[in-house]
């Protein structure tokens, strides 16, 4: 150990070092892209680990639901009333509860209205025109709240600030407690079609047949997610960065007019009342069904289409078990048919579509079945599907939730349709399906970061869509298909890591870059086994749970055992793109007729000066006598030490000897097949990836080479390598698969020259051993079982 005085004195020289190796950062040739990424990341404590996984103090909170509530289609209102369970698992005692009141989105007092830019154009639509001024026809939307009690009937002090309400809790809420409390309310449904603005839920009308579609989402006061990494989780919606949720169980109560055929999250209870004798029979079958069974059939949907509106109403009664959300559909005119699959873990999962009847003909034939891949699928590369039901409706749109999703696919009038409409629904439902997974399942923070289950989902969405057609024409995850994003000039891009509301452009940002990325991951890096291993383990250990982008970067380093830290900086947290460019090309071989001449080198000796350490400069400089006595191994390297007596400079009369020159005879055997190609690689955009190289040969063979990532360890902006081949090359060419997302392919090949350049080889030191060592691995690789 140091003595103090020599502690104190080292400090100086540490904070050299510290400084040294940030300037070396900025070093021409040598960056940073192989550092790790430190702090960066949060650090790791008890509640989440090193290595990526639930620690040992891990907690989440907890909220279980009780709704009852009213659809009045005349009206376009909803109204109800919704008790609460809140459960405080934290460490952390609670004074307050905050709250989401999505549905004020809409309404015309939120601010948020007007914190969207505008501008006038030569020319303008009459909708444009109206989006300048949309609160204005807001007037009857948002969140009406009518009563906040106590399970005692006692009303709470609350307030609400656009779209999130905080509820004042009448003592404080200690760790390990929970705290009940219900909510009265009612909201004007919007027009999700014809709304100025966009809208997830609301409802679509037929004025052909007067008759209506209703989608219930982020229709109930919900609790917002208070956290360990982020506290309470209470950020505006704007209708742009999604939800975060806790989990809980549902028992809800829909009341409506007994015409209208309805589906929801979870399990129905009360199908015996709602169904009838026939439609039970078939629901019953289709819990056997290896295809797809008409619970309502088309015929019978067309006939709700010509009888008046019904006044009497009919409650549907639903559970479900822990999911983070709820939502619901109902329509007159809506098909409805189920099948069953086996979640791989022998238990069985209800498949189901409804949609009406202008969507039959491509439905009817694709969707549950398509619903059933989804699962499959991901079951596959993630977890067993958990849930009993999944369901897929046909409603123009596309948005997730639990066990329920919403997707676009109508036919034309005559009943016909384009290739292009059957793809576009078949991708939607595998996108919304596999939402069930993400974040409805790994359940992450949508407000927070958008790409996070949007990007991971549409990765798995591409594996799904290969897995059903390996001619499926992906248009996300394909590595060239991200190209004319990422060659965007910089200020026009941001970092996959971008909060979800300061993203300019969703669509690539959070979908089809980290998608592209995973899948280059899987593909080009990592490889299939040890990419779907460590993915499989980060769904098993965050399922259920609330995980952060650090606990899915840490969780496929440790699952995999590889460092990953130069992916993450590149894809995820810079907008550097993937530009190798190969600039040149030589080609030489051995010379066979010459050998090296005799050389000699002189070197001049530089003046002789005693060798002082930066450590010993302190201590003199100090008027301290530097202690080597006390330490015999820094005696012996401060007095023996001297670079000045090194080969590069001291060296006298120094030869190179060629006396050990090979034969013809030895020069053919050894290098008369070989071609000697080097090849001078830079990096015009910025992230280092790996090598990828197609030889094409003067007999027309081909050979796929690969260099890995670290031949940039250090030098990021260029490197020479050289490749030994047994044949003359007529061509290379960088990246043929376009599998590494590079934006130039211009500066992916450079000609062979015509002929080669001669070098001259000689025997080293060693060569006889050499050999010997050589002949002794190709025996062993004969003598092989």
């Amino acid at each position: 150990m140091f003595s103090k005085a020599v502690k104190t004195l080292l400090l100086p020289v540490v904070c050299i070092l510290v400084t040294n190796f940030t300037a070396a950062q900025d070093r021409p040739n040598h960056g940073y892209s192989f550092e790790q990424l430190g702090n960066m990341l949060p650090s790791p404590n008890t509640y989440r680990t090193a290595d990526g996984s639930p620690g040992p103090a891990y907690w989440q909170q907890r909220c279980d639901y009780r709704i009852e509530c009213q659809l009045n289609p005349e009206k376009h209102e909803l109204s109800g009333k919704e008790w609460l369970k809140y459960h405080n698992n934290s460490p952390q005692t609670l004074r307050y509860l905050w709250l989401q009141l999505d549905e004020n989105e809409h309404a015309a007092t939120n601010d948020l209205h007007h914190a969207h830019p505008h501008n006038l154009g030569e020319t303008m639509t009459e909708k444009a025109m109206r989006m300048l001024q949309a609160w204005t026809e807001f007037d009857d939307y948002g969140h009406r709240i009518h009563a906040v009690k106590d399970a005692g009937g006692k009303p709470l002090k609350h307030f609400i600030d656009n779209t999130v309400m905080r509820i004042e809790l009448p003592e404080p809420l200690a760790p390990g407690k929970t705290f009940e409390f219900n909510i009265e309310w009612s909201y004007i449904l919007i027009d999700r079609i014809n709304n100025i603005t966009f809208g997830r839920g609301g409802y679509e009308y037929f004025p052909k047949d007067d008759n209506y579609l209703f989608t219930i989402t982020q229709w109930y006061p919900r609790l917002c997610v208070f956290s360990d990494f982020e506290g309470w989780q209470s950020d505006q919606f704007t209708g742009t960065g999604e939800f975060a949720l806790n989990f809980g169980d549902f028992e809800v109560k829909m009341t409506l007019p007994d015409d209208y055929v309805v589906g929801s999250t979870g399990v129905c209870q009360n199908y015996n009342q709602t169904l009838g004798a026939e439609r039970l029979k078939k629901w019953k079958q289709a819990q056997n069904a290896a295809e797809p069974v008409e619970i309502v059939t088309l015929a019978e949907a067309q006939a709700a289409t010509q009888k008046k509106h019904s006044q009497r109403t009919q409650t549907w009664h639903y559970k479900a078990e822990n999911v983070r959300d709820f939502a619901w559909t109902a329509c007159r005119k809506f098909i409805w048919d189920a099948m069953a699959v086996d979640n791989g873990e022998g238990k069985k999962v209800m498949c189901m579509s409804y949609y009406p009847i202008e969507a039959y003909p491509i439905y009817r034939r694709y969707s549950t079945k398509a619903v059933a891949h989804t699962l499959k699928t991901y079951s596959k590369f993630s977890i067993p599907y958990p849930y009993p039901t999944a369901i897929s409706v046909e409603a123009q749109n596309g948005m997730e939730y639990p066990m329920i999703c919403f997707n676009p696919g109508r036919a034309q009038e005559d009943g016909t349709y384009s290739e292009g409409s059957k793809m576009a629904a078949l991708t939607t439902i595998f996108h919304e399906v596999g939402h069930n997974y993400f974040p409805m399942i790994i359940n992450s923070d949508e407000r927070q970061w958008a790409w996070f289950d949007e990007g991971l989902n549409t990765f798995m969405q591409f594996i799904t869509e290969q897995e059903w057609d390996n001619n499926y024409d992906s248009d996300d995850g394909l590595p060239h298909t991200i190209t004319d994003y990422m060659s965007q000039p910089k200020d026009r891009l941001e970092p996959i890591m971008t909060n979800s509301e300061n993203i300019v452009d969703y669509f690539s940002n959070a979908y089809k870059k980290p998608a592209t990325a995973l899948n280059i991951l899987r593909e080009t890096v990592m490889g299939r086994e040890q990419f779907d291993y460590a993915f499989k383990e980060y769904c098993r250990r965050w399922a259920f749970k609330h995980p952060t982008p650090a606990d899915f970067f840490r969780t496929m380093e440790d699952a995999s055992g590889m460092d990953l830290d130069w992916y993450w900086r590149g894809w995820f947290f810079s907008t550097d793109a993937v530009d190798i460019s190969l600039d040149s090309i030589e080609w030489k071989r051995v010379d066979m007729e010459n050998n090296p001449e005799r050389k000699e080198r002189s070197f001049t000796r530089k003046e002789e000066k005693p060798f002082e350490s930066l450590t010993q400069t302190r201590y003199r400089e100090s008027g301290i006598t530097f202690p080597v006595e006390q330490d015999t191994s820094l005696q012996d390297f401060y007095t023996f030490y001297k670079p000045w007596e090194t080969e590069d400079s001291v060296s006298t009369n120094k030869m190179i000897k060629y006396d050990q020159v090979f034969t013809r005879e030895e020069k053919e055997q050894l290098f008369g097949d070989k071609h000697y190609y080097q090849l001078y690689f830079s990096n015009k955009g910025g992230l280092v990836m790996p090598v990828v190289l197609e030889w094409t040969y003067t007999d027309g063979t081909k050979e796929v080479e690969r260099i890995p990532v670290e031949i940039w360890r250090k030098n990021e902006k260029k490197f020479k390598q050289v490749f030994v081949k047994n044949k003359e090359v007529k061509s290379v060419k960088l990246d043929p698969w376009k599998e590494l997302a590079d934006i130039n392919e211009e500066n992916n090949t450079s000609p062979v020259p015509a002929s080669p350049t001669l070098f001259k080889v000689y025997k080293s030191d060693k060569f006889e051993q050499g050999q010997n060592m050589m002949q002794r691995a190709r025996q062993r690789k004969l003598n092989r079982p």
